[in-house]
């Protein structure tokens, strides 16, 4: 059936509302905001997630309207069958046009419902696997979700091409079906604005170095993330107790809740909270000028699906150390933008420190890279374009074409 209306609807899906930050700018993209000279795109954007202010933080950033539905990350399954019932009413009632899950949990639940909802459109985003670090039963029963998710969907998004050949390595989803859009990340990085080292002077650095008594001219390398086992804090533990030997003056600044998820041992735990060359910022909204106190950014974790802080710290000009991970090696030139190492390996990791804090050329060098292949590679913008043009081709083909407006003119056309 040909489509009568000349807009079409988009309904994100993701089980707890902090995930849909990982979406900002698209929605302005997706509809007429005075960008391109006034070209309406012809897609309104709306978001179900769990109730909370962050999704409530979502609608008034993106203007966007939003609908809570409660979703649980852990497997509860009475309340995953209620939150499958309350999601396909909403469904019912919106009638969306394209339905685009997110994570594991709500790519399931999303791409679910919207099957039985009959939504023309259906896109799971694969934003990593944890299936990856889990055994047994868990793990069995993670590949089988993934498998739902993406037997279900029109179309299957990564974020990477790493993770992209293990989902189907593992049979989770056929090959033909899976595709990286640009040169992958799920939403890119502000490099322009909110994470340009130009903005931000010596003097942010120095004072969020004062705020957690670190000397101005100390060395510092850096951890921004979730505080859990499979982020390889146990790893980073070890490697700056190591490290403190040969670097008497070094600091650790970490940006990050600890979680019970996954919790970490109560011995790292106990140093990371008492040693007194070790700073714990809590939850940050606002990270800039924590990088720009930094010197190199560390993320020695055992599984991602494309690490944005690894993005981040490129933009802000940083070297950083990571693992050999898939998501990993997508935002990591080894020995160009920074260095990876094996996961789970403490030795190498503080060797490939140790090297970046025994020469600041090596920093600058790496740090200037990452920036220019960051502008160059994973501006917001591609991977916007990118996705319009995927939601355009799948309408298309299921006869709901939408034209683009100039309002300026009030003439219709096809979008290309």
């Amino acid at each position: 059936m040909a489509r009568t209306e000349n807009r079409a609807k988009l309904l994100h899906v993701t089980t707890v509302p902090q995930s849909l930050r990982l979406l900002a700018g698209q929605a302005g993209y997706m509809r007429l905001r005075g960008i391109d000279r006034g070209i309406d795109r012809g897609i309104d954007t709306s978001a179900v997630s769990s109730p909370g202010d962050a999704l409530q933080t979502h609608s008034s950033l993106e203007a966007v309207p939003v609908h809570p539905v409660a979703m649980s990350r852990r497997i509860t399954p009475l309340g995953d069958l209620m939150a499958l019932v309350r999601l396909w009413r909403h469904l019912r009632r919106i009638r969306p046009d394209i339905v685009h899950s997110h994570t594991p949990k709500g790519g399931l639940l999303g791409m679910l419902a919207a099957w039985l909802a009959r939504v023309p459109v259906r896109v799971y985003h694969i934003r990593g696997l944890p299936l990856v670090t889990k055994t047994g039963w868990k793990r069995r029963l993670l590949c089988w979700t993934e498998r739902i998710s993406c037997r279900l969907s029109h179309q299957v998004l990564c974020v990477s091409r790493s993770v992209a050949e293990v989902a189907v390595e593992e049979g989770l989803c056929a090959r033909g079906k899976i595709k990286v859009l640009a040169a992958g990340s799920g939403n890119g990085v502000d490099a322009l604005q909110r994470f340009c080292p130009d903005r931000f002077s010596a003097r942010a650095g120095l004072r969020i170095r004062a705020a957690n008594n670190i000397p101005p001219k100390t060395p510092v390398i850096g951890f921004i993330g979730r505080i859990v086992r499979e982020k390889g804090l146990v790893e980073l533990a070890e490697t700056f107790r190591m490290l403190r030997e040969e670097f008497p003056s070094l600091h650790l600044l970490i940006v990050g809740r600890f979680e019970s998820e996954d919790p970490l041992p109560e011995k790292v735990e106990c140093l990371l909270r008492n040693d007194d060359r070790i700073h714990l910022a809590g939850y940050v909204a606002e990270t800039p000028a924590f990088y720009a106190a930094m010197d190199l950014l560390v993320l020695p974790t055992y599984r991602e699906g494309f690490p944005n802080v690894l993005l981040e710290a490129a933009a802000m000009g940083l070297p950083v150390v990571a693992t050999r991970v898939p998501g990993c090696v997508d935002a990591v030139q080894h020995g160009v933008t920074g260095t990876l190492v094996p996961a789970a390996d403490a030795q190498s990791l503080g060797e490939a420190i140790g090297a970046y804090l025994q020469d600041p050329f090596l920093r600058r060098k790496h740090g200037q890279a990452a920036r220019t292949r960051v502008l160059q590679d994973f501006r917001p913008r591609r991977i916007w374009e990118a996705l319009y043009r995927e939601y355009l081709r799948l309408l298309r083909e299921r006869g709901l074409a939408i034209p683009a407006r100039d309002p300026k003119t009030e003439v219709w056309r096809e979008v290309a």
